[in-house]
């Protein structure tokens, strides 16, 4: 005789863990923003900031920003090795 799956548990489960990851990246971002400096902006301009990068049609200036950010990145990596 087959087992019964339990459908809820498994869908109580599946949501515990999609609202787990959601907090862990809502604190990834908190991190970045603070690892960056950018917790020292005005709400606004960080928030302008970012909109114009989503918004940003321009793929050498979207490329320029991530070589900035792998850059910043790696020097932390150095630094955290020393």
């Amino acid at each position: 005789m087959r087992k019964v799956r339990d459908y809820d548990a498994e869908l109580k489960a599946l949501n515990d863990k999609a609202r787990a990851l959601k907090a862990k990246k809502v604190e990834q971002l908190g991190q970045l923003v603070t690892v960056t400096g950018a917790d020292t902006l005005d709400p606004d301009i960080l928030a302008g900031a970012l909109i114009a990068a989503v918004e940003a049609p321009d793929a050498e200036a979207r490329e320029a920003w991530r070589a900035k950010g792998q850059a910043f990145f790696q020097q932390r990596r150095k630094k955290a090795r020393a």
